[in-house]
């Protein structure tokens, strides 16, 4: 392995590290507060500090076109609006109790990827693809209910928390094929810029109509905490990180590489909250895992064909 592949797969695994991380000690910790509120503030935070090092990117609003624009305001709104929304309002549901799951279960986007891909792109689906993501979708439910029909009497918060991590998996999924779309233009910097802002602007436009403005004095100094270390370190931190890993390895690499994250993801369940996943739940996790490598690969492929060429 040379330099440059050494960096950028530490690089990639300290990203997936902090984003496993993220989903199941720093995020779960803002419950007190509202789910808009808190993703308002997870992009503002980040925003204002990109404003200070990146400011000269708003120049480039004039070679905007208005499909470029388009595009990049549904980046804004499936991948930074919707999607953070319906991850953040899984993990508050599951008050604690295997999060590891709610993260891992986010992880199926790059089937709504492939699939939305397929609709936009025109992109051919194969049939490798439909057997290796029908696996990882069965994976997915033994995952989370093992061997078992839940009941919304009794599992409630459970089913509701995973619809939320598939909603949140098909629009982060959505929100890769739109970035696609735009990196042919534009490089990665510009892109995670402005889908900050925008994302910062529909938040503020959705607190205004919800009326959820109020929550500032109900902020503890531990929510503040919790605020700007997501900011700095797993929000912006981790995309910028992740990208410039991808600039220097290749699409296997970095799909083995990422595995820190669910694996990070179930580590940090078990020392933080004591959460232990059954032998059903450890075999559909590895299952999915391997099921959403073999779909991966091909599109990260593309994806560092597009950032190698930003």
């Amino acid at each position: 392995m040379n330099n440059k592949t050494l960096k950028g797969s530490i690089a990639i695994g300290i990203s997936a590290i902090m984003w496993g991380f993220d989903g199941v000690v720093l995020t779960p910790r803002l419950y007190n507060l509202d789910v808009g509120f808190v993703v308002f503030m997870l992009h503002f935070i980040p925003f204002i500090l990109m404003n200070v090092f990146m400011h000269r990117q708003y120049k480039l609003m004039n070679e905007f076109n208005t499909k470029d624009f388009v595009v990049i305001l549904s980046i804004a709104l499936t991948g930074g609006a919707l999607g953070t929304l319906s991850i953040v309002k899984a993990l508050f549901l599951i008050n604690f109790q295997q999060l590891s799951i709610v993260v891992l279960l986010q992880k199926l986007q790059p089937i709504f990827a492939i699939l939305l891909a397929a609709i936009l792109l025109k992109e051919k689906i194969t049939r490798r693809f439909i057997l290796w993501g029908l696996l990882a979708i069965i994976a997915g439910y033994t995952l989370t209910f093992e061997f078992n029909w839940p009941t919304f009497s009794s599992d409630k918060n459970t089913i509701l928390a995973s619809m939320y991590a598939l909603i949140a998996a098909l629009c982060f999924g959505s929100s890769t094929v739109f970035s696609k779309m735009v990196l042919e233009k534009y490089n990665f910097k510009t892109v995670t810029f402005f889908r900050y802002g925008l994302t910062t602007l529909i938040m503020f436009l959705y607190l205004i109509i919800t009326q959820k403005f109020m929550q500032f004095p109900q902020v503890t100094i531990n929510n503040w905490l919790f605020f700007v270390i997501i900011g700095l370190t797993t929000g912006s931190g981790a995309i910028f990180l992740y990208y410039f890993g991808l600039r220097h390895v290749n699409a296997m690499v970095s799909v083995i590489v990422e595995l820190i994250f669910p694996v990070s993801a179930i580590i940090f369940d078990y020392m933080f909250n004591d959460a232990r996943l059954s032998l059903v739940q450890w075999l559909s996790a590895a299952i999915m895992i391997v099921a959403i490598v073999k779909i991966n690969y091909k599109r990260k492929k593309l994806i560092k064909k597009k950032i190698g060429e930003a």
